[in-house]
C-alpha cells in the first residue's frame, strides 16, 4: 500500500525501527488501508488484505505479546495458527477421536464467510476482557478501521479482519474462543450425553 519494500526498509532499519517505536508509544502511528487482491476458490474469488510494511512489523510484535497471553486460556480442542497445533495435529486429534471412541454421529460444520463477519464491536469487547493496556486497544480499533484499498478507492470495514493481516489469525483465535471454544466446552460438559469430542480448526489464506 505504501510502495516500501523490505529492501528500502532495511537500508536504513536501525533508525527506521526506533521511529516506528516512538510512534506507536506516542500514538502517532497510524494503520494504512489494506490492498486488495483475490486469490482463487472454488467456482469464485476470495479477497485477501496486503498490509503496509510497517503495518506488518507492529503486528508481529503485537502477536508475539498476544500468543504469550492467550496461549495460557486457549482450549486443547482449538487448532489453527497455535505453537504445536497445526493441521496435522488437528488432523491426529481427529483420527484418534474417531478411532479410539464409539462414535455414532460426526457433524463438520464451517463457519460460512467468517473473516468477513467478524464484530468489531465484539471482539475489542472480547480482547479488553484480557488485555488492559489501552495503547493495544487502540492498536486494534486502527487496524480494523482502516479499510481496504482497491482499484484507487478507499472503502471502510465495518465487519470483519482481513485475511493476509499479520495479526488476523490470533484475533480470529481470540473471537472463536469467546464465541464458539467456551460455549461448546461449557455444553461439552454440563448438556451433553455420552462422549462428546470436539476439534475446531481455524484456516486463514496469506498473500506474502
Amino acid at each position: 500500500m505504501d510502495g516500501l519494500t523490505w529492501g528500502e526498509y532495511e537500508q536504513n532499519l536501525e533508525a527506521n525501527l526506533v521511529d516506528l517505536h516512538g510512534r506507536v508509544h506516542r500514538g502517532a502511528y497510524r494503520a494504512l488501508p489494506s490492498r486488495r487482491k483475490f486469490t482463487p476458490k472454488g467456482d469464485g474469488q476470495r479477497p485477501l488484505g496486503i498490509a503496509a510494511l510497517e503495518d506488518k512489523i507492529v503486528q508481529r510484535a503485537v502477536v508475539e505479546v498476544l500468543r504469550a497471553i492467550y496461549e495460557e486460556d486457549f482450549l486443547g480442542f482449538s487448532y489453527g495458527f497455535r505453537s504445536g497445533r497445526g493441521q496435522h495435529d488437528a488432523l491426529h486429534a481427529l483420527a484418534v477421536g474417531i478411532t479410539r471412541a464409539k462414535v455414532s454421529w460426526i457433524l463438520d460444520v464451517d463457519v460460512r464467510a467468517f473473516f468477513d463477519s467478524v464484530s468489531h464491536e465484539w471482539l475489542i469487547r472480547f480482547v479488553e476482557h484480557r488485555i488492559g493496556d489501552p495503547r493495544m486497544i487502540r492498536l486494534f480499533r486502527k487496524w480494523l478501521k482502516a479499510g481496504v484499498m482497491e482499484d484507487g478507492e478507499w472503502s471502510s470495514s465495518e465487519t470483519g479482519t482481513p485475511q493476509g493481516a499479520v495479526v488476523s489469525p490470533i484475533l480470529s483465535n481470540i473471537y472463536l474462543h469467546y464465541a464458539f471454544d467456551l460455549w461448546a466446552e461449557r455444553w461439552r460438559r454440563r448438556e451433553a450425553r455420552g462422549c462428546v469430542i470436539l476439534v475446531r480448526y481455524l484456516v486463514v489464506f496469506s498473500w506474502r
